[in-house]
């Protein structure tokens, strides 16, 4: 661990975090693929949930891993170089720039596999909680956005009683909220019955 004043290693970790979540992994495996624009396809955003509907699942798979990683990573590296605080503020940061990347004109994905990442970077046991509700949500109802949703919702409990840290409940309940505004019209479409099913494929926009 390095001997840095906090202010610096915070904005230090925020810095390389947030480029860090900055890569758009969905829109360049889809491209090299030679499926195009992976924004012009589905609900327009670069996540593995929507390289899904382009029927390679191959991709899909590759886009979460990826997206999941960054964020895992730069928790991983900043947590080790300073300390647990900031590699939590590493991973909050790479999911703020997965949603908001600067190389897309800040407009990103939903960021659900790179919260996974983050905290399985960093709280591996809030990780595996995660992961288990969100499975058991989209597998009972087949809704990415559901389980999405009510995970994030249940996290910061989830997270005081595996860590029992004030300043990772008041990260993880942050991003949670960021997420359900990132999902805000998923949630519409949940509401009127509208919403696509995972697996579900969308014509392109025209």
């Amino acid at each position: 661990m390095l001997e840095f004043p906090i202010a610096l290693a915070f904005v230090l970790s925020i810095i390389g975090g947030y480029l860090f979540g900055s890569i758009p992994f969905g829109l360049v495996i889809t491209k090299m693929a030679g499926l195009g624009d992976i924004r012009d396809i589905g609900s327009g955003n670069i996540g593995a949930t929507n390289v899904l509907r382009t029927g390679r699942k191959d991709l899909a798979l590759a886009t979460l891993l990826l997206d999941a990683g960054k964020a895992g990573i730069a928790a991983a590296i900043f947590n080790f170089i300073f300390d647990f605080h900031a590699g939590l503020l590493a991973g909050a940061a790479a999911f703020i720039g997965h949603c908001y990347p600067v190389w897309l004109k800040f407009k990103g994905g939903k960021g659900v596999a790179t919260f996974i990442g983050m905290l399985f970077g960093i709280m591996w046991q809030v990780a595996l909680a995660f992961a288990v509700c969100w499975l058991s949500i989209a597998v009972a109802f087949r809704y990415s956005s559901l389980a999405a949703l009510v995970t994030a919702a249940l996290l910061p409990i989830i997270t005081w009683f595996l860590i029992g840290d004030w300043f990772a409940v008041g990260v993880t309940a942050a991003l949670s909220i960021l997420l359900f505004y990132r999902h805000r019209e998923n949630i519409k479409r949940l509401i009127a019955g509208s919403e696509e099913k995972i697996g579900q494929k969308k014509k392109a926009k025209e």
